[in-house]
């Protein structure tokens, strides 16, 4: 079956049932409309983002699929619910970049960011190496687009049973510091302090807290922006600032914080879904402590309209089929 089209307020969302695969393009509002940052300057509160339209000559964001559904079982997240076929091949990989890009009229922008995020666990797929190193950059220029710069990120939830994470790691971190002089990003998904309550999350299959802040400690200092601890959180969301402090580096990393979307998964597990438009103070008790010990944080705050669109991490329109 071909590719199928999704229109939403910012992009696309393309899904193809017989390879597998979903991928999305959006643009982005701004960093001043829907981050608070202080560290970049940005020090004020989002009290919600309101929709405008995106242009993709400035930012363009394309996230893509590094496996066909998903081996974890995220107790938030609907992509398992697709199953899971394997890792997406290095045609795979090649195709979902490809299509984004000539399916736009768009042959310039300013950053093409390529997150490996909508479905799967990279860290168990090689390939998704292999393009970002020998093929990414010569594809994007194939299609016809001219990015002044092209920035891939790794989001990873640092799967216990990966033997070869640290690895993996370790060889993205080369490719963000030496081959793209610091122009990739890495992602831990951590979620919460609480080992105890990242286990409900995660489903008991990422690693303890201090089994990742023991690989953390190994990663190399970075080159250009410092590696992210993402906590996606609810009311409910344990984050010890103290706790976090103690086990990871705050030359090395920044933390963000991000709703825990609306996602079936999420509703069915009962998570007190804190996903605010309006009212800064759910991210602010999150936010304050870390910045009082030096860390530095960025607070993501979505609009209704990528919510309520399904653009955001933990959904998949393929597992409705």
């Amino acid at each position: 079956m071909d590719t199928q089209m999704v229109l939403t307020h910012t992009g696309k969302i393309y899904f193809n049932r017989s390879l597998g695969l979903e991928f999305l393009t959006v643009g982005d509002y701004g960093k001043e409309n829907n981050i608070k940052a202080d560290f970049l300057g940005l020090t004020k509160k989002i009290e919600g983002v309101q929709h405008h339209d995106v242009d993709l000559m400035d930012k363009w964001v394309a996230t893509i699929s590094s496996q066909k559904g998903c081996p974890m079982k995220c107790t938030f997240c609907d992509v398992h619910k697709y199953g899971f076929f394997g890792n997406a091949s290095l045609p795979d990989l090649e195709y979902q970049i490809r299509y984004i890009i000539e399916h736009e009229d768009v042959r310039f922008t300013n950053r093409f960011n390529v997150h490996y995020a909508r479905m799967g666990e990279p860290t168990w797929n090689p390939a998704v190496l292999d393009f970002t190193e020998s093929r990414l950059d010569d594809l994007v220029k194939e299609c016809g687009l001219h990015a002044v710069t092209i920035h891939p990120v790794v989001s990873t939830m640092m799967p216990r049973s990966n033997n070869d994470l640290h690895s993996y790691l370790k060889h993205w971190c080369e490719i963000k510091n030496t081959q793209r002089n610091g122009e990739a990003g890495l992602q831990l998904s951590i979620n919460s302090t609480s080992d105890d309550q990242r286990e409900a999350q995660f489903a008991d299959k990422s690693l303890s807290l201090r089994e990742i802040a023991n690989i953390a400690s190994d990663l190399p200092m970075p080159v250009g922006r410092k590696y992210t601890l993402n906590f996606a959180v609810t009311e409910a969301t344990i984050l010890d600032a103290k706790v976090l402090d103690s086990l990871f580096d705050r030359d090395k990393f920044i933390v963000k914080i991000t709703p825990i979307h609306q996602t079936k998964a999420a509703l069915e597990h009962n998570y007190d879904i804190t996903t605010s438009y309006d009212d800064y103070s759910v991210y602010d008790k999150f936010e304050q402590p870390l910045l009082d010990l030096g860390w530095d944080v960025i607070v993501f705050v979505p609009s209704k309209e990528e919510d309520s669109d399904r653009i955001t991490c933990g959904n998949a329109l393929i597992s409705e089929v």
